[in-house]
């Protein structure tokens, strides 16, 4: 949701020299985003394991090598994203003469120059915070939409699954999170999926990580041929392209759900223990949220595992907003 910075830097500063530092896991994201000139990544876990293994002098060698790294241009201006110690830290070593933290704390507030309120702007907004930084900063922030890098491998990928499907195209399912009082119910899953196929001749290719294949493999046998389960096959950035090929998405609140906007692609996202948004800025996207006196409850349920937020939104709630977004189509009432 942070994405769509490096874009207002480039408006404002045409000529800036951007940066972006961080760990392995969001790597894949960034590598190919042409508004950025370097990518540092901090190797966090080979350092832990130096670490524990007591190998003290590599692990010396190794900071000072990434300090160098890090500090290969002199940077203007450090914005600490995440108001972490360990984030404001890293802003403080880049040596940037101004340091401005959103929402900083855990004492990193004490490493900046300047702190930005995190809850400034509209929370209902998608990125709020960072749309909020960027204005406090007098960044141009029209577009503010958020960006994800695809190589050519990815588009290939994605080109190639979308041949096996014909020129109708698929939609994509996200149904996986970390967090069961997010999940919508598996049943719902395979039914929405057959009325995608049976009305609109779309399958619903799922996506998720490795530790989804259980439950994927569920959806797919109540299913049958209505799904295309793709779970655990593709990388982060072979799923973004995926999506950005698709007709539709559908997901709950996880990553590649956020990534239908950043691809302006039709998307139902299904919020109950959370609600990080309820406006995209996109016409094409409808969030359903069931506005329970518990919800959103966030990691504290307290329905006992009934998860109310997320079974009372039916199958035929979701088709009524399919029938909205791809108005081309006809949906069976």
């Amino acid at each position: 949701m942070a994405s769509p910075l490096p874009g207002t830097i480039r408006r404002t500063w045409p000529g800036a020299r951007i940066t972006w530092l961080v760990e392995p896991q969001a790597r894949a994201l960034l590598a190919h985003n042409n508004e950025l000139d370097r990518v540092v990544v901090w190797p966090k876990d080979e350092w832990k394991a130096l670490f524990r293994s007591l190998r003290w002098w590599r692990l010396t060698r190794e900071v000072r090598a990434f300090l160098r790294e890090l500090r290969a241009e002199r940077y203007d201006l450090a914005l600490d994203l995440q108001g972490l110690f360990k984030s404001g830290m890293w802003a403080w070593l880049s040596g940037a003469r101004e340091r401005v933290g959103l929402g900083s704390r855990e004492g990193s507030r004490l490493l900046m120059t300047r702190v930005v309120d995190r809850g400034g702007g509209d929370p209902r907004r998608i990125g709020s915070e960072y749309l909020h930084l960027a204005t406090e900063l007098g960044l141009d922030t029209d577009p503010f939409w958020m960006k994800v890098g695809l190589s050519s491998a990815d588009e290939g990928a994605a080109q190639a699954l979308a041949h096996t499907h014909g020129p109708g195209g698929y939609a994509v399912g996200c149904p996986f999170t970390t967090r069961p009082q997010k999940h919508w119910v598996d049943v719902h899953w395979a039914a929405l999926a057959r009325r995608l196929h049976e009305d609109l001749d779309l399958r619903l290719v799922l996506l998720g990580g490795p530790a989804d294949r259980e439950a994927a493999a569920r959806i797919e046998q109540a299913a049958g041929d209505a799904v295309d389960n793709r779970v655990g096959e593709t990388s982060l950035t072979e799923a973004a392209a995926i999506i950005a090929k698709s007709r539709l998405l559908i997901g709950v609140d996880t990553g590649l759900t956020h990534m239908g906007p950043a691809f302006n692609v039709p998307t139902i996202a299904l919020f109950g223990s959370t609600c990080p948004y309820l406006d995209t800025g996109r016409d094409n996207t409808v969030v359903i949220y069931h506005d329970l006196p518990c919800a959103p409850c966030r990691r504290n349920p307290t329905c006992g595992g009934t998860f109310d937020c997320m079974t009372g939104i039916s199958v035929e709630e979701v088709v009524e907003h399919v029938a909205r977004l791809l108005p081309e189509a006809k949906v069976r009432a």
